[in-house]
């Protein structure tokens, strides 16, 4: 009987277009954070910062992970508490 794709357990690797789309979704809160940094304090840009940085660098391990869907996801909403990212629309996406 015929093996299917679908039988096939699939690769543990991620694919690299959601290791993209994670640095892409970092990158937007770091461009955020910077346009509005005249309302933070300089300790709390450079915290951020820093931490936006270390995440970026570190995404693809972080990809490799069982769970680094869920990590990510959390993650992104805690940085979406400072840069409030999520509230900003683009007027091209509303119908």
């Amino acid at each position: 009987m015929p093996v299917f794709l679908s039988e096939r357990p699939l690769p543990a690797v991620p694919v690299p277009s959601l290791i993209e789309f994670y640095k892409e979704e970092f990158v937007k809160h770091q461009q955020c954070l910077a346009a509005q940094r005249e309302y933070f304090s300089e300790h709390a840009v450079r915290s951020v910062e820093a931490a936006l940085c270390r995440i970026i660098s570190e995404i693809d391990a972080l990809s490799h992970k069982d769970d680094a869907d869920v990590v990510v996801a959390r993650l992104l909403k805690e940085f979406d508490v400072v840069t409030r990212l999520s509230a900003w629309t683009d007027p091209l996406r509303i119908n």
